[in-house]
């Protein structure tokens, strides 16, 4: 098969949350380690880096392969969802994996995937595990894809456990309270391995403390350190907190690693063009000031949303677009009723269809016009928009990924 065939077979013949949501749910790792034993156990043969969270999981697992990049290791870097190409998901050094790769890996394993019903996902992590031994990263920086304790990513034994916060996402798998879904997420501390609390609340600290004391896992909260003045490319006040939990990681893998202060100056300043991250606070436009940002859920909304009424412009255009699954109870309150709505819906089969988010947000009082696309959304809200204008695009992962 060709590359294009290829991914087309893995998306189209397999369940793959990204475009159809609960159904492609494992709810144990059996798959996954008939796949990593299939594979000969390519985890066990490259030190890692574990990052779960509701949000800044991709910020925070980009920062630290980036810092230790600057420190002159090979880092290889595992994401999830991509935005525009699939190999995004997998990358050395900011490099994605070869589509050859991708093609062989797929080619030599379809029989088991098939005869074992693998999903998108267990396929993809047995993918980069391989990859990475394969070439022999110095250490691989591991996002989790949902949850945590029954995440396909959670065969490794890392270096540092990181959980950088909890918020309600995902509540239909991982539990209606904050203590059940730190529970899901504290799945990935193990027994004698550090772990990096990002921000935590009374409930959730709990969770992690007793879990913590049952692995013998020494445990800290990056939440309670000094105020970072490292200067960074991702610019989203969201990003703050997480240098906060990237300089605490940071310190602990310093007995592993040698990395010195320049690179972390470095690793931040250069996160972007060092691991290709995208749609975080990214600014497209200047006059009218044009945003788009990933977040999706009432915890990251909120904030994005703060950061932008933080702005002085003298209209508000939001381009918006959500899942069929998202909690529009949980998320619509937290829009600004003071604003030019463009609804919209991403292009895939999840995607909520822009006339009933319309019809619902309305019920919130915000009020706007439906289009038939994401860009076409896009382009009516630039050509209302005067110099003096912001505009913000997003809701969901995928209506960002149309437009970057």
């Amino acid at each position: 098969m060709t590359y294009k065939e290829t991914t087309d077979w893995m998306f189209s013949q397999l369940p793959m949350f990204q475009t159809q949501g609960a159904s492609a749910y494992k709810k144990d790792l059996t798959n996954t380690h008939l796949l990593v034993n299939q594979l000969n156990h390519p985890e066990q043969k490259f030190k890692s880096i574990h990052v779960a969270g509701t949000n800044g999981k991709g910020s925070t697992s980009s920062m630290i392969a980036s810092i230790l990049q600057e420190a002159g290791y090979k880092v290889g870097l595992y994401t999830s969802p991509h935005l525009k190409e699939f190999r995004e998901r997998i990358r050395i050094n900011g490099e994605m994996i070869s589509e050859d790769f991708v093609v062989d890996f797929i080619a030599q394993n379809k029989s088991f995937f098939e005869e074992n019903q693998l999903s998108f996902f267990e396929m993809t992590v047995g993918l980069a595990f391989d990859f990475f031994a394969k070439v022999a990263v110095d250490v691989a920086v591991i996002e989790v894809g949902m949850g945590g304790r029954l995440d396909s990513t959670n065969v490794i034994t890392p270096l540092v456990s990181v959980i950088t916060n909890i918020g309600f996402d995902h509540t239909q798998f991982l539990g209606e309270t904050l203590s059940k879904i730190a529970f899901e997420k504290a799945g990935i501390i193990k027994s004698n391995i550090p772990v990096v609390i990002g921000e935590y609340s009374e409930e959730t600290k709990a969770v992690f403390v007793a879990k913590a004391k049952s692995e013998n896992a020494s445990i800290y909260f990056a939440q309670d350190n000094p105020e970072v003045t490292y200067e960074c490319a991702l610019v989203g006040d969201y990003q703050e907190q997480n240098k906060k939990t990237v300089l605490q990681t940071i310190e602990l893998l310093s007995t592993e690693f040698k990395i010195e202060e320049e690179h972390i100056k470095l690793g931040l300043l250069h996160v972007i063009q060092n691991t290709g991250l995208l749609g975080r606070w990214q600014i497209l436009n200047k006059n009218p000031f044009v945003v788009c940002d990933t977040a999706h859920n009432s915890h990251g909304l909120k904030i994005v949303l703060n950061q932008v009424q933080k702005h002085k412009f003298d209209s508000l255009h939001i381009v918006l677009g959500v899942v069929n699954d998202k909690d529009l109870d949980g998320i619509l309150p937290l829009f600004p009723k003071k604003a030019k709505y463009y609804f919209c819906k991403p292009n895939i089969p999840r995607g909520l269809e822009a006339k009933i988010l319309q019809q619902k947000a309305f019920d919130f009082g915000l009020k706007g016009e439906v289009y038939n696309s994401v860009t076409d959304a896009y382009r009516e809200s630039f050509r209302k928009a005067n110099t003096n204008d912001f505009i913000y695009i997003g809701g969901s992962t995928f209506v960002v990924a149309e437009i970057v």
